[in-house]
């Protein structure tokens, strides 16, 4: 029986499959825009035929499939998702465009405040009102209801986002609204705040329930068309998606929160580098996720990834908890120009998938990352893709020239800039998840993935004072792999709050009690395996505006300083993340939160037999650019075994990734194949 991962990027859509033998087999196929399926379809087959069988034999054969998708994402970025409406309480419609009172770049006075996904004549109020204890002020008036029903019938708006004030306390209203929704327009989509995010904080409900309603509609599309394709195909397995807090769900379970799907592929990542942490023995690593369009940068440390609630995507506010992953449009397909004042920018437009880098040979005639790192010698242009692909050397000449002749600068010269400035880029993108956050990447390892990354990884840690580098086999698909272990999640939250009033240790056991009893009887629809439970609490000073997430696991739940204990754990957090605690002050508990987590078996990623001596002999040597044209030795990933030694100048080249290794830096290969470099 198989298991297969899929993660569809920018550029390419990546494959893995595993087997009970632990035998890992991996594709890559394009990206199709338009149609992610088809690009899913293409990888299927090319993955079978990696396997010597047909499609339909290899999915007859598949238990589950895995997948991470950029649908979400896209929408949000190209705003091409559904037009929505919002129904809302009477005189809060406004509350998108209010925010919290901040912008962005509080002292960027000429930036423009980011566009609302729903416009004003769209945002519909109703009369109703709730206290601020979940009793109802206002009932809900029927008449101004239906209204808001004829409105949006009239609009055209193809989905509904319900968000009245205090909804999280009590749905009653919105339960009702919905219900009237659905018997006057029953094709319509309809996301509930009360359903996608119940917790106190208004312009973050009704932004996370708009983000929803916006991508739910698209989601479930291609979710439905993808399962009716894998089915029509042979398999017979189960499809799960994976969402932006790492866990996996069925497809009705990510089509109904579709505002979870927004960090989907790269979120994959992520399982896959806690699992390369486990694998290493590294606690600390800074998981570097290089494509064809983007780059995705986060923190592994004591082998933890961290969850956050502060998600943006463009300029829209979601507040399911997530992957802290920052992404920064820095890939291969990064273009390279040069403004009116003859100073060279790389990005952030992307050539994507179509046309791609001019040396694709697809039309594109921008000069990318890609051209540069042809011209520098770094990418063999015959072997690109295994040789099933090669590259057009001249086309990334020609588009290489136009910069240079821009700059007045040689072809080299002009390459070798882009080169260095797509590094600087990248180095800044890891200083915000690093030294922003007073954690010194000096002390942490780089973890290299993606099919661009190995390329730069070496200057970008040294930029950074990294030392050292690990390169996995499967760096090229990591994502794809590391879904492959992720576990099904399924979360949910409850606000508990009362300003100076603190809540009792009976209120927390029976909080806790009754959503870890919601969670795991969730996740028993889905999974009949071993479930373990997390608990967490966002808690925060009296007088403070924003809460921080604390781990409750690990406590004794029958302790008689239960609250006490809890707030200790908030202390230590709170001085973790800013330095220092104020213990005489007041904590006030806002949100409690269980995670239901079914866990999946994972394969064994035995160690290789080692070589017999530590010396290894290069396939090959080709001229390349290392601060001067020097005759570089190249080395076949696949040949390289455990024990090997080989140092920089180097090239290690395998069918879908290449890694430079630097004059002076030091390669070793591990037990499981993987390269370890120590940086000069």
């Amino acid at each position: 029986m198989f298991r297969i991962g899929v993660d569809v990027g920018g550029t390419y859509t990546d494959l893995v499959a595993t087997d009970e033998s632990g035998r890992t087999i991996f594709a890559k196929s394009p990206s199709t825009p338009a149609d992610q399926s088809l690009g899913v379809m293409a990888g299927l087959e090319e993955l079978a035929l990696r396997l010597n069988v047909t499609r339909a034999e290899m999915l007859a054969a598949t238990e589950r499939l895995v997948h991470g998708t950029t649908v979400a994402t896209n929408a949000l970025l190209e705003r091409k998702g559904a037009k929505v409406a919002l129904i809302t309480t009477e005189g809060h419609r406004d509350v998108i465009e209010m925010r919290e009172g901040l912008k962005p770049d509080r002292y960027d006075l000429r930036s423009p405040p980011p566009v609302p996904l729903v416009p004003r004549d769209l945002r519909l109020g109703v009369r109703e009102r709730l206290r601020a204890n979940g009793e109802v002020l206002i009932p809900l008036d029927a008449k101004s209801l239906d209204d808001a029903i004829a409105g949006i019938r009239q609009s055209g708006a193809s989905s509904v986002a319900v968000c009245f004030l205090h909804s999280y306390l009590n749905p009653a209203h919105e339960l009702a609204a919905v219900e009237r929704l659905r018997q006057a327009l029953p094709d319509i989509s309809i996301s509930r705040s009360s359903d996608v995010l119940p917790q106190i904080k208004e312009y973050e409900r009704v932004s996370t329930t708009i983000v929803n309603a916006y991508v739910e509609p698209i989601v479930r599309r291609y979710l439905t068309n993808l399962e009716a394709r894998l089915a029509e195909a042979g398999f017979k397995g189960s499809l799960f998606v994976v969402l932006s807090h790492g866990g996996m769900a069925p497809v009705e379970e990510a089509s109904r929160l579709a505002a979870g799907t927004v960090l989907s592929g790269p979120a994959g990542g992520m399982s896959g580098g806690r699992r390369c942490s486990d694998l290493v023995g590294i606690p600390d690593l800074v998981p570097f996720d290089m494509g064809g369009t983007s780059t995705d940068i986060s923190l592994i440390s004591g082998g933890q990834a961290s969850l956050s609630a502060d998600g943006m995507l463009a300029g829209q506010r979601i507040a399911l908890r997530s992957l802290d992953i920052a992404s920064i449009a820095a890939g291969g397909g990064s273009i390279a120009s040069v403004d009116a004042s003859r100073t060279l920018r790389v990005g952030p437009e992307s050539a994507g998938s179509v046309p791609g880098p001019a040396c694709y040979g697809n039309g594109g005639e921008a000069a990318t990352v890609t051209d540069a790192n042809v011209v520098l010698g770094y990418l063999d242009a015959a072997a690109f893709m295994g040789g099933k692909r090669p590259l057009d050397r001249a086309a990334s000449e020609a588009a290489i020239d136009r910069v240079a002749a821009a700059m007045e600068l040689s072809r080299i010269e002009a390459a070798a800039g882009i080169y260095r400035m797509i590094n600087l880029n990248m180095a800044d993108g890891i200083r915000l998840m690093t030294l922003r956050r007073g954690v010194d990447p000096r002390k942490f390892a780089l973890l290299s993935f993606g099919g661009a990354a190995g390329l730069h990884a070496a200057e970008v840690a040294r930029e950074l004072e990294i030392r050292r580098i690990i390169v996995p086999t499967v760096a090229s698909v990591l994502s794809a792999w590391g879904m492959l272990t992720s576990d099904l999640r399924y979360e949910v939250g409850r606000t508990h709050y009362g300003a100076g009033v603190r809540i009792s240790a009976d209120e927390v056991r029976e909080l806790f009690a009754g959503l870890e009893q919601q969670a795991a009887g969730r996740l028993r629809s889905w999974f009949n395996g071993k479930i373990a439970i997390e608990r967490s609490a966002e808690m925060r000073y009296g007088e403070q505006i924003f809460e921080i997430d604390v781990s409750l696991d690990g406590l004794d739940w029958n302790a008689p300083d239960l609250v006490e204990r809890i707030e200790d754990r908030f202390h230590i957090r709170h001085e973790e993340l800013y330095t220092y605690a104020s213990r005489g002050q007041e904590v006030v508990f806002v949100n409690a939160r269980v995670a239901a987590i079914g866990e999946v078996e994972r394969q064994d990623e035995g160690a290789r037999e080692a070589a017999s001596s530590s010396a290894c002999s290069p396939r090959s040597k080709r001229q390349a650019f290392f601060g001067g044209w020097r005759e570089v030795p190249v080395y076949a990933l696949e040949e390289l075994q455990p024990g090997h030694t080989l140092m920089g100048p180097a090239i290690i080249e395998a069918e879908t990734t290449t890694v430079l290794v630097d004059t002076g830096d030091q390669v070793r290969v591990n037990p499981l194949g993987w390269l370890d470099i120590e940086l000069r």
